[in-house]
């Protein structure tokens, strides 16, 4: 039954194109020579049409995108430059504050050092001058217990004097006598030295 109804098919399409006037061909339609003139026709046709909406709609659409980002870049560069030139300046504005911050800074830590080192040789006269009164009062000290020491020293040598002699020579001798020849002995010491 499948080949009588495909049979039928084959029958009403055959005639089909003899109805059209023309016999059944097995050509592609695009490639058939009989149909050229009327396809060249709509395709000059499509073109015109396609020519015209890109002339007309599409391309000075495009222009226009690409002329406001030829004007963005542009705008763009301009701030970029004049950024580039507002950071170089700011640049040599900060060195030139950082230099005078060094050199003040220089200025301050100079005056500081004089200032400390005039502070410093203050103190240190003050303590010299101190030292220079405490020595003078220590020389004093030193003078009279040195003077108290040699008066005490011709008393106790006149006493020694007194017992060694009295011991070696069984003599008597007086405390004058004996404060009179340590005095003596002394005179000498001084000279001879």
């Amino acid at each position: 039954m499948a080949s009588t109804e495909q049979t039928a098919g084959e029958g009403e399409a055959h005639a089909g194109t003899e109805a059209l006037g023309g016999a059944a061909s097995d050509v592609f339609p695009p490639f058939d020579a009989t149909t050229f003139p009327s396809q060249l026709l709509w395709l000059a046709i499509t073109f015109v049409a396609l020519y015209y909406l890109m002339a007309r709609v599409a391309l000075p659409r495009i222009a226009g995108i690409l002329e406001s980002r030829r004007d963005r870049i542009a705008s763009d560069l301009d701030t970029a430059q004049r950024l580039k030139t507002d950071s170089d300046e700011a640049i040599k504005a900060y060195e030139q504050a950082l230099n005078d911050a060094r050199g003040k800074a220089s200025t301050i830590g100079e005056s500081a050092r004089q200032e400390a080192r005039q502070v410093a040789d203050e103190k240190r006269a003050a303590i010299e001058e101190e030292l220079a009164v405490k020595l003078t009062a220590a020389e004093q000290r030193i003078a009279d217990i040195k003077s108290q020491a040699q008066r005490e020293v011709g008393a106790i040598a006149t006493e020694a004097a007194g017992l060694i002699v009295g011991k070696l020579t069984s003599l008597d001798v007086s405390a004058e006598e004996a404060g009179a020849a340590v005095e003596a002995a002394l005179r000498e010491n001084e000279h001879a030295v």
